[in-house]
């Protein structure tokens, strides 16, 4: 080819030097764009995509840093039909849930897939940033709201929410709130939850699951700081009112069926669950009421706390118990010297017996109820309020021993039923709270003689 010659006599070298600083001083297009793509300029466009294939997703977003016109190439090189087919693999689905399978090559190829649109995207603003990447990723189904058939047993979710987290990465929070709101509507996300936050409870299961993968899987699960975890489920639910935000925060970390992964309604009110079917909800009480989260105060996180103990009906008091012992102890006694302020001393006794009850079934130390009582007697502000609240605590203790023993006497308990168990553990709880106050008070007057 005669392109492809070069002559390097003398006259020709100068000649070549004189038309480079020509080029530069006149600042054309077409310098800028030779100089800028180098060798790849002699290459037609199908040959230059063709060595693009040879390349690993992470190589590709390195030479997108090379220059701004070789940016804009492997921009275009992206959205074409050759890169849409190596780039957006879409064999998403395994026979089994996807778990956390975060080291999955599929999930590993999305990280790497954002980590190369943020680069191709660096100098472009925000909102010409999302517009791309949607552009891009408009023809994958899996990765929106209603868009896989079955999306328990789908990892598209989870690669949108790995690809979203690295493409986000470092930007600063009024960007992170365009894309929330880039995001929500674009999935229309503030009509679908409003559906579900005014709906009888399970009436719209199918769509309580979608909007809860969504939530966890998209939006929530993939940040390492809580602090961008704690900003993301603040965008969820601060748009709702109190008693919206509490049934969308039971819909995202409630209890499901392990059979079709449907949200549970009825589990913290027919029966005391176990610690597995809170922890989600406990680890999001606590990030809300951590530090991370500024625009949470201590009394939004206990309304909140409160409001949900009746989602979608009043839950029973052991459930209540074993929350506010997962969710750790300034959250627990934050809620409990609320009460003791408000004049709320006959509730506060009968949730101080649960937690003495649930310490006893889950094996958590005794002497932590006992504590946690005596920080909670010197929120009262007399004497007459304090002593009222200890003959709350005995009664509470007696009413409920009463109730239990009725219940073994009146008979037709059969082996499911946990009356009789239930009064074994109470029985031993009391004993046991009991014994460490009286631990508590001989080490107090040994310290004083």
């Amino acid at each position: 080819m005669s392109g492809g010659s070069r002559d390097l006599s003398p006259g020709s070298h100068k000649q070549r030097r004189g038309g480079r600083c020509s080029g530069q001083c006149g600042d054309t297009e077409d310098s800028q764009g030779h100089s800028a793509l180098g060798q790849f300029q002699t290459l037609p466009l199908e040959i230059f995509h063709m060595v693009l294939g040879y390349l690993s997703v992470k190589d590709i977003s390195v030479l997108s840093l090379v220059s701004k016109r070789l940016s804009q190439q492997l921009a275009l090189y992206i959205c074409s039909s050759a890169g849409t087919r190596r780039l957006l693999p879409q064999h998403f689905h395994s026979p089994e849930p996807p778990g956390s399978s975060e080291a999955a090559p599929i999930v590993q190829h999305y990280r790497a897939l954002g980590l190369l649109l943020k680069r191709c995207t660096l100098l472009l603003p925000t909102r010409d940033r999302l517009k791309y990447v949607h552009k891009v990723l408009s023809e994958v189904s899996c990765f929106k709201l209603n868009g896989c058939a079955s999306p328990l047993h789908c990892m598209g979710l989870r690669c949108y929410g790995v690809f979203l987290q690295i493409l986000t990465a470092g930007w600063d929070e009024l960007e992170c709130h365009r894309v929330f709101n880039f995001l929500w509507e674009l999935s229309s996300l503030p009509r679908k939850v409003q559906t579900v936050v005014s709906s009888r409870a399970g009436s719209a299961r199918k769509l309580e699951l979608r909007i809860r993968l969504f939530c966890r899987r998209v939006l929530l699960t993939h940040w390492i700081q809580r602090s961008d975890s704690a900003f993301w489920l603040t965008r969820i639910l601060k748009p709702w009112p109190i008693v919206n935000q509490a049934r969308l925060l039971y819909i995202i970390f409630g209890p499901v069926s392990p059979l079709d992964g449907y949200v549970v309604w009825q589990k913290m009110i027919e029966r005391p669950t176990d610690e597995t079917s809170l922890k989600g909800l406990a680890e999001a009480i606590k990030l809300l009421y951590g530090t991370e989260a500024r625009e949470w105060t201590a009394d939004d996180v206990i309304s909140l706390v409160d409001e949900l103990s009746v989602v979608p009906q009043e839950w029973l008091m052991e459930n209540n118990a074993r929350l506010l012992l997962l969710s750790g102890n300034n959250i627990c006694f934050t809620f409990l010297a609320s009460k003791a302020v408000n004049g709320r001393a006959v509730e506060l006794a009968r949730l101080i017996v649960f937690m003495a009850l649930v310490c006893e079934k889950d094996l958590y130390c005794m002497d932590w109820a006992v504590k946690m009582m005596q920080k909670v007697c010197r929120v009262f502000s007399t004497s007459w309020e304090r002593d009222n609240f200890l003959q709350c605590l005995e009664n509470a203790f007696a009413h409920m021993l009463m109730d239990l023993m009725q219940s073994v006497l009146a008979g037709g308990h059969y082996e499911e039923d946990s009356s009789l168990l239930n009064l074994f553990h109470l029985v031993n709880a009391q004993a046991n709270f009991h014994k460490e106050i009286l631990y508590m008070a001989i080490r107090s007057s040994s310290s004083t003689t």
